[in-house]
């Protein structure tokens, strides 16, 4: 595997950072994840923005102007053969005595990506569906930044894979639907799709978007509001989305079936939206 670390691209296991890096010391940094179809990086201007959302959250400069981060992008995918692929930006404050303040003056951030072949979700969890468990979003006030310091949401993570299921879905004050632990969650009722609305509880996703631009075109009646857990719980289908998972129907919460236990119409009718649009827009940049 070839990686990319502050400025060259070498084997991954060539590639060694200072234990005095502040992404390693204090999870001083962020993160972003971008799929790749067709050797392309998909919407990546999209995706830079929201890097440089969540740099500007943690008060850290962009080390690299926009057409800088696409060199290098295209030529980390052109080092793997994958032609579907999905790319990790890392960025840290960098190397500096262990100090909680930031250093001053500034030192240089650490960056580091690498890629890793992207694969459609598994045919059984297509049919099936996928089960899920709820918790209470006991993460900080700022989930709009991809901050690297996830172990909150590694441990709500872990909480589904200890009970068996693929994804932890979180309510902020154990009542208002948030996001899932790594993804994004939707609720169908009626025939109408309601998502929860982008702010400083929830990260703002990618595929979101997508769900929503896809339903809006398709005349698929949609809110974005807040989602009760009542609501959650009393929904007819329910909906995960993210780069790498794309959309899956979620048919168990917490043990019990999710309207009658199948991937629902609306899943399906979203998931053939979102292939033919995978196919026509995003392999077709």
């Amino acid at each position: 595997m070839i990686v990319y670390l502050n400025g060259l691209f070498l084997p991954a296991e060539q590639a060694h950072i200072s234990v005095l890096d502040r992404g390693f010391i204090f999870g001083d940094g962020v993160y972003e994840v971008i799929p790749v179809y067709s050797r392309i990086a998909f919407r990546l201007s999209e995706h830079l923005k929201r890097l440089q959302h969540s740099l500007d959250g943690i008060k850290l400069p962009n080390p690299h102007s926009d057409a800088e981060w696409t060199q290098l992008v295209n030529e980390l995918i052109s080092h793997h053969d994958s032609a579907d692929q999905y790319l990790y930006l890392h960025i840290t404050r960098g190397v500096a005595e262990r100090d909680h303040a930031f250093p001053d003056p500034p030192v240089a951030p650490t960056v580091f990506m690498l890629s890793k072949p992207l694969l459609p979700p598994a045919n059984d969890l297509l049919k099936n569906g996928i089960a899920c468990i709820s918790a209470t979003d006991n993460r900080w006030l700022r989930c709009d930044i991809k901050a690297i310091s996830l172990l909150p949401n590694v441990l709500l993570r872990q909480m589904a894979v200890d009970a068996g299921c693929a994804e932890t879905i979180l309510f902020r004050e154990d009542q208002w639907l948030t996001e899932g632990a790594a993804s994004n969650i939707f609720v169908i009722k009626d025939g109408t799709l309601y998502a929860p609305p982008k702010d400083n509880l929830m990260l703002p996703g990618i595929t979101y978007d997508i769900v929503l631009e896809l339903a809006a075109l398709h005349d698929l009646p949609h809110q974005v509001r807040r989602i009760s857990k009542a609501e959650v719980l009393a929904a007819d289908e329910l909906i995960l989305s993210s780069s790498t998972k794309e959309i899956l129907a979620i048919t168990r919460l917490d043990g019990l079936p999710v309207g009658n236990g199948k991937p629902g119409v609306v899943h399906g009718r979203l998931y053939d939206y979102y292939q033919n649009f995978k196919r026509e827009v995003m392999r077709a940049l």
